[in-house]
């Protein structure tokens, strides 16, 4: 059998908080009771948004609570090539179109239609400029026209036919990533999506055991579609809970939640934050 694989992988947009911290623990929990591997992976592909000194600051956080994972730590921007090689294999298999559509185009065509879709990953892009010729497309790309690339989803669902995945607490789940549309998967300016990188990393990194947030678990039906389409192994998922404040809200970064930082500024100790996780 092989090893328990395991990642926490934040994006360096802000300082940990507790919900940071259980889902650090988790995952290095999980691989701790199989005797396996934990890792940690910097998600930092949105250079508007990451900032050095919070990848600083994640692994400070992580080691002042006693976490050990392996070096070295993966970067995504620093391994560009891999997601461009991921996009050339979906592209030479007819399965990539330029989408020069802005948000508001997208919500002008859904009010337009009267029913104003919403998906389980935002508006429902309706297909406006899936069949633009291949010399349109190009023309509009030469003109410096700003473009999404995005997965025909029913080419692609019907290309990799009927899938499962399974869930720690779900169980085998029936892979159904119609509902996201036509997902984007790079941008003119962005060389890749979240739903492309993570997908290509933890096969890449060798994760046979992705634990993460249950506000991940639709996305798990799009990973599973990529896995197939780019044949890459398929790992194990575990969808956690989510911390919560007071107020019932899950602690999340543009909320301001307490971070890790100012608790430690405040005198909690590591074994202090990991019973206020549940640890």
């Amino acid at each position: 059998m092989a090893p328990v694989v395991t990642r926490f992988a934040p994006s360096p947009t802000g300082h940990l908080h507790l919900g940071h911290a259980y889902s650090a623990l988790f995952a290095a929990e999980a691989a701790g009771r199989a005797a396996g591997r934990f890792l940690l992976r910097i998600e930092d592909i949105d250079a508007g948004r990451c900032r050095p000194e919070f990848i600083v600051a994640i692994e400070e956080d992580l080691a002042w609570l006693g976490l050990v994972w392996e070096q070295p730590v993966r970067r995504q921007s620093r391994h560009l090539d891999a997601y461009a090689a991921a996009l050339d294999r979906l592209r030479r298999g007819g399965l990539l179109y330029p989408c020069f559509c802005t948000r508001a185009d997208i919500a002008r065509q859904a009010a337009a239609s009267g029913a104003a879709p919403h998906g389980a990953d935002g508006w429902v892009y309706p297909g406006l400029c899936r069949h633009l010729s291949a010399d349109e497309a190009e023309r509009r790309r030469a003109a410096g026209e700003s473009f999404a690339l995005r997965l025909d989803m029913a080419k692609a669902v019907a290309q990799a036919g009927p899938l499962v995945w399974h869930d720690a607490e779900a169980g085998p789940v029936a892979a159904d990533p119609m509902p996201f549309g036509d997902v984007v998967l790079a941008r003119k300016d962005v060389p890749t999506s979240y739903h492309l990188a993570v997908t290509v990393d933890d096969a890449l990194q060798g994760v046979t055991l992705v634990t993460r947030g249950v506000d991940l678990f639709a996305a798990t039906h799009v990973h599973r579609l990529l896995q197939a389409l780019l044949d890459l192994p398929v790992p194990q998922w575990h969808h956690h809970r989510l911390l919560a404040d007071a107020d019932g809200r899950r602690l999340a970064k543009r909320d301001r939640a307490a971070t890790l930082r100012s608790l430690r500024d405040g005198g909690a100790t590591p074994a202090e934050i990991r019973r206020m996780a549940g640890f």
